[in-house]
């Protein structure tokens, strides 16, 4: 019971340090945050700091990985194929999709991580492996299976999943990226996505 206690103590200790190093990210980029600037925020130590992570590169990579794990978890279980309702599994994955990519906090997230692509190449690798693919790779199992239950017909199933998600953001994902306008409202994502399906299944559909 205490080695669970200290676990749990130790797990909050690490979300705390992950929440100031994210606002100093935002305010300040990742190359001119430091260390001592999120110690100092905390109101602690840079050895305590380091006792969590090693370095800021570390400090970086967890904070990628829980930006991703966090939208993995809106959309966990969105796809339900083994209900055999294909459709409606699409037009809400696709309705969450657009809505999380669009929304303020994730364009943030991509603008700093893009920021240090050249520089830190395998931080962006492991937003895009954590993130984007592990979604397409999710929705390529659905596909799958409905492809199984003979819903779809597909020549190169992988393929067919980056159009789909292409389909439900991309045009609001350029324009976000570049800070243009607001975020689509739920009226704009709802007839981006309902015409994506319908596209999708005019493709592949049988």
């Amino acid at each position: 019971m205490l080695d669970q206690k200290v676990k749990l103590d130790k797990d909050a200790r690490r979300e705390a340090i992950l929440d100031v190093a994210s606002e100093i990210f935002y305010e300040e980029g990742f190359d001119a945050a430091s260390m001592s600037s999120i110690a100092q925020r905390l109101g602690g130590s840079k050895g305590t700091l380091y006792n969590y992570f090693k370095s800021k590169e570390d400090l970086v990579e967890a904070f990628v990985q829980r930006h991703c794990a966090v939208h993995q978890s809106e959309i966990e279980g969105l796809l339900l194929a083994d209900k055999g309702h294909y459709r409606d599994s699409l037009l809400s994955w696709g309705r969450k999709y657009a809505r999380i990519t669009t929304r303020e906090k994730t364009q943030r997230n991509f603008r700093l991580i893009t920021s240090i692509a050249e520089r830190w190449p395998d931080v962006a690798r492991l937003f895009y492996q954590a993130g984007p693919l592990k979604g397409a790779e999710r929705m390529v199992e659905f596909l799958k299976k409905a492809e199984a239950a003979g819903e779809f017909k597909f020549d190169d199933v992988e393929l067919a999943t980056h159009q789909f998600i292409a389909l439900c953001q991309n045009r609001h994902l350029k324009a976000r990226f570049m800070n243009y306008g607001e975020p689509p409202s739920e009226a704009q994502i709802d007839a981006e996505v309902t015409s994506a399906v319908k596209v999708f299944y005019a493709a592949y559909g049988v």
